[in-house]
C-alpha cells in the first residue's frame, strides 16, 4: 500500500528516490523489497549473491515496480561504496537504507567455536551495517531527509546461548542505530532498529544442521519446521519497514521496534512524539534511575 499522499491534480512532483536494501536476493530482505516496491520506491537491492538479486528483481518488475541490482559484500568498504554510487547514479537520490544482510556465524558454545567465522559474523552483521550507514548519510544529511532501518533481533536483547557472534553483533547494532539517531537527529534523518521475530527462513537450515549443538533453539525451530506453528510471516517485518520509511513515523528515530509484538500500527502523530523523547524501546540498565521515567509512562498511561 502506497502510504504517501496524492498529488492535486495539476501539480509536479519529484520521483521519490531509491530505497537501498541489503540482503534483498531472500528471506526477510526480499520480503521488504516488495514491501518498499509496493509504496512506490525504485529499489537498489544488494547481496553477494546476484542470480538471487535478479529473481527479486524480475518480481518487483512484474508487479509494476523499479528494481536495480548489486551484488556486493557488505562487509568491504568499496563494496558499501560502489552500492551507494550505484542508487545515486540510477535515481539520483536515496532516501531510504534499510541493512537486512546478517549471519547466524558459527553455532556453538563460544570456547569451541571457530573464532576466524566469529569475526567475520561481526564484519558482515555490524561493521557492513556500519559501513553502508557511513556512506549513505552524508548524502541524506545534505538533503536533510532520510530514513535507516537496521535489522537485529531477539539476540540483541536477551542472551541467546551458543549463538554468541550473532547475538553480540546484533546487540551493537542496536547501539549503533540509537548513536547514530542521536548524531542524524538535527538533521532529519531518523535511524531505527527492528526486531523481525521467528521468521523460518534459510538461516533456520543452520540451525537445523546444526543439532543439538545449537541448544534449545534447536528443538524450537524443529517444531516450528514441522508443525508450522508459532513462526513469524516475513510479511510483518516488511510492513514494519515500510512504515518506517513512510512520513507517517516523521520524527521516530533512535528505537528498536519488535515487529511481532510491538503495537506500532497504531501510533499516531502523538504516540510517535510521546515515543521520540521517552526511553522506551531502547538498550538502557535496569535500576531505579532508567525506570523511575518508564514508571512515570506507565502512570500516566494507565498502565
Amino acid at each position: 500500500m502506497d502510504r504517501r499522499p496524492r498529488p492535486e491534480a495539476g501539480t509536479t512532483v519529484a520521483e521519490p528516490g531509491a530505497a537501498i536494501v541489503t540482503g534483498g536476493g531472500r528471506g526477510i530482505g526480499e520480503a521488504i523489497a516488495y514491501a518498499l516496491a509496493a509504496a512506490g520506491r525504485p529499489l537498489v537491492l544488494v547481496s553477494r549473491t546476484a542470480s538471487e538479486l535478479e529473481r527479486v528483481a524480475e518480481a518487483v518488475r512484474r508487479r509494476g515496480g523499479t528494481a536495480h541490482t548489486v551484488p556486493a559484500d557488505v562487509s568491504r568498504p568499496e563494496d558499501a561504496a560502489r552500492l551507494v554510487r550505484a542508487g545515486l547514479d540510477a535515481c539520483g537520490a536515496i532516501e531510504v537504507l534499510v541493512n537486512a544482510a546478517g549471519v547466524y556465524g558459527p553455532i556453538g558454545v563460544t570456547w569451541d567455536v571457530d573464532p576466524t567465522l566469529w569475526v567475520r559474523a561481526l564484519h558482515v552483521n555490524l561493521v557492513g551495517t556500519f559501513l553502508c550507514c557511513r556512506e549513505v548519510l552524508p548524502h541524506m544529511i545534505a538533503r536533510r531527509s532520510g530514513k535507516i532501518v537496521n535489522l537485529s533481533g531477539g539476540g540483541a536483547t536477551a542472551p541467546l546461548a551458543r549463538f554468541s557472534a550473532y547475538g553480540v553483533s546484533k546487540a551493537a547494532v542496536v547501539r549503533l542505530t540509537e548513536t547514530l539517531a542521536e548524531e542524524a537527529r538535527e538533521f532529519n534523518v531518523q535511524v531505527n532498529a527492528i526486531a523481525p521475530g521467528a521468521v523460518d527462513t534459510r538461516l533456520q537450515d543452520e540451525v537445523l544442521a546444526a543439532g543439538e549443538r545449537a541448544g534449545p533453539l534447536w528443538a524450537r525451530m524443529r517444531e516450528l519446521r514441522q508443525s508450522g506453528q508459532g513462526g513469524v510471516s516475513p510479511t510483518v517485518a516488511a510492513e514494519l519497514v515500510a512504515y518506517l520509511a513512510s512520513d507517517e513515523s516523521d520524527g521516530l528515530t533512535g528505537k528498536l521496534i519488535a515487529a511481532p509484538y510491538d503495537d506500532w500500527r497504531s501510533w499516531d502523530a502523538a504516540r510517535v512524539a510521546a515515543l521520540r523523547d521517552s526511553p522506551w524501546l531502547t538498550l538502557r540498565r535496569l535500576d531505579r534511575h532508567t525506570l523511575a521515567p518508564l514508571l512515570g509512562d506507565l502512570t500516566e498511561e494507565g498502565g
